[in-house]
Protein backbone atom coordinates (compact mmCIF):
# COMPACT_ATOMS: atom_id res chain seq x y z
CA UNK A 1 0.00 0.00 0.00
CA UNK A 2 1.44 3.56 -1.03
CA UNK A 3 0.32 5.17 2.29
CA UNK A 4 2.74 2.47 4.13
CA UNK A 5 5.50 2.83 1.80
CA UNK A 6 5.54 6.76 2.31
CA UNK A 7 5.55 6.21 6.17
CA UNK A 8 7.96 3.90 6.48
CA UNK A 9 10.44 6.01 3.92
CA UNK A 10 9.29 8.99 6.38
CA UNK A 11 10.50 7.01 9.51
CA UNK A 12 13.10 5.89 7.98
CA UNK A 13 14.13 9.35 6.89
CA UNK A 14 13.98 11.02 10.94
CA UNK A 15 15.83 7.88 11.86
CA UNK A 16 18.71 9.18 9.58
CA UNK A 17 18.65 12.41 10.00
CA UNK A 18 18.23 11.88 14.20
CA UNK A 19 21.61 9.55 13.77
CA UNK A 20 23.14 12.23 11.56
CA UNK A 21 22.37 15.05 14.24
CA UNK A 22 24.31 12.67 16.59
CA UNK A 23 20.95 12.35 18.68
CA UNK A 24 20.66 9.49 20.86
CA UNK A 25 17.05 7.39 20.78
CA UNK A 26 16.24 8.26 24.45
CA UNK A 27 17.11 12.26 24.00
CA UNK A 28 15.38 12.20 21.23
CA UNK A 29 12.21 10.68 22.84
CA UNK A 30 12.82 12.85 25.43
CA UNK A 31 12.97 15.86 23.60
CA UNK A 32 9.13 14.62 21.93
CA UNK A 33 7.92 13.98 25.53
CA UNK A 34 7.13 10.01 23.79
CA UNK A 35 8.12 6.72 24.86
CA UNK A 36 11.47 5.04 23.29
CA UNK A 37 9.32 2.27 21.99
CA UNK A 38 6.54 5.55 20.29
CA UNK A 39 9.96 6.65 18.90
CA UNK A 40 10.97 3.62 17.75
CA UNK A 41 7.19 2.96 16.21
CA UNK A 42 7.48 5.92 14.71
CA UNK A 43 10.94 5.82 13.06
CA UNK A 44 9.64 2.28 12.10
CA UNK A 45 6.54 3.93 9.84
CA UNK A 46 3.70 2.65 11.88
CA UNK A 47 0.67 4.32 11.36
CA UNK A 48 -0.70 4.52 14.51
CA UNK A 49 1.57 6.80 15.90
CA UNK A 50 -0.37 9.95 16.76
CA UNK A 51 0.54 12.85 14.04
CA UNK A 52 1.83 15.24 17.06
CA UNK A 53 4.86 12.73 17.37
CA UNK A 54 5.62 12.95 13.61
CA UNK A 55 5.03 16.72 14.27
CA UNK A 56 7.55 16.84 16.99
CA UNK A 57 10.11 14.80 15.63
CA UNK A 58 10.04 17.19 12.46
CA UNK A 59 10.05 19.87 14.68
CA UNK A 60 13.57 18.82 16.57
CA UNK A 61 14.98 18.33 13.69
CA UNK A 62 14.61 21.47 12.12
CA UNK A 63 12.04 20.35 9.26
CA UNK A 64 9.03 21.40 10.81
CA UNK A 65 8.20 24.50 8.30
CA UNK A 66 8.30 21.42 5.66
CA UNK A 67 5.12 20.00 7.18
CA UNK A 68 3.60 23.41 7.45
CA UNK A 69 4.24 23.73 3.49
CA UNK A 70 3.26 20.23 2.60
CA UNK A 71 -0.40 21.35 1.39
CA UNK A 72 -0.18 24.92 1.52
CA UNK A 73 -3.18 26.29 -0.84
CA UNK A 74 -0.41 28.93 -2.77
CA UNK A 75 1.35 25.76 -3.64
CA UNK A 76 -1.37 23.14 -4.56
CA UNK A 77 -1.84 23.61 -8.40
CA UNK A 78 -4.88 20.92 -8.60
CA UNK A 79 -6.74 23.01 -6.18
CA UNK A 80 -6.37 26.35 -7.70
CA UNK A 81 -7.19 24.86 -11.14
CA UNK A 82 -10.46 23.79 -9.95
CA UNK A 83 -11.25 26.80 -7.93
CA UNK A 84 -10.36 28.48 -11.31
CA UNK A 85 -13.10 26.62 -13.15
CA UNK A 86 -15.14 27.31 -10.36
CA UNK A 87 -15.33 31.22 -11.17
CA UNK A 88 -18.23 32.52 -13.63
CA UNK A 89 -17.53 33.08 -16.81
CA UNK A 90 -19.82 37.04 -16.66
CA UNK A 91 -20.17 39.00 -14.32
CA UNK A 92 -23.51 41.71 -14.53
CA UNK A 93 -23.01 44.77 -13.19
CA UNK A 94 -25.71 46.00 -10.57
CA UNK A 95 -27.72 48.99 -10.96
CA UNK A 96 -26.65 52.13 -10.32
CA UNK A 97 -28.26 54.77 -8.82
Amino acid sequence: MRVERALKKLGADIRDARRRRRISTELMAERMGVSRGTLNRLEAGNPNVAISAWASALMILGKLDALAELIDRTKDPLGLDLLEEQLPQRIRGGRVR
